[in-house]
């Protein structure tokens, strides 16, 4: 039996694609993901969210060996950010934090309002995993299709 919500699973058969599934608690972490699914870590298309000062979220998806430049995401967006508490992510994306790719699914989204930030550390790969609503998933397409289907903004902040 599948972990994947109904919505994040219709939105991938939707698109054409399907989830790597795994042992419920088994990708937390871009460490993880990339062990559990065999691909370097900078393959994992992390996702974490951020709350700007504008009091806008934006989700920042990065390749998972890479770490966000705080002064490059202010430059992005104009504001600045800190990283979004458990209930602030919960409350933005319908996600908790820990159990997706690995903080934040990308899927799912379109009606929360979330900015999706793509760094372009993801265009080193043909095929990055973002995670699809659990701990325990990876989705594996490429990164123009990420942002075709996500309406996400190509940024550099890492």
């Amino acid at each position: 039996m599948s972990n994947i919500s109904v919505k994040v699973q219709t939105f991938l058969e939707n698109h054409s694609l399907s989830a790597l599934e795994f042992e419920p608690g088994s990708t937390p972490t871009a460490e993880t993901a990339a062990q559990r699914i065999g691909v370097p870590v900078d393959q994992i298309a992390k996702s974490i969210l951020f709350k700007g000062k504008d009091k806008r979220y934006r989700l920042v998806v990065a390749s998972g060996d890479k770490k966000i430049n705080s002064g490059a995401l202010k430059r992005a967006t104009g504001a600045k950010h800190r990283m979004a508490s458990a209930e602030e992510t919960k409350e933005a994306t319908g996600f908790l934090p820990g159990g997706v790719c690995p903080w934040v699914c990308p899927f799912g989204l379109a009606d929360r309002p979330v900015a999706i930030l793509l760094d372009v550390s993801l265009d080193e790969y043909e095929t990055v995993y973002p995670a699809a609503g659990t701990d325990a998933t990876g989705v594996p397409l490429s990164p123009d299709y990420l942002q075709q289907i996500t309406g996400g903004m190509k940024v550099q902040v890492t």
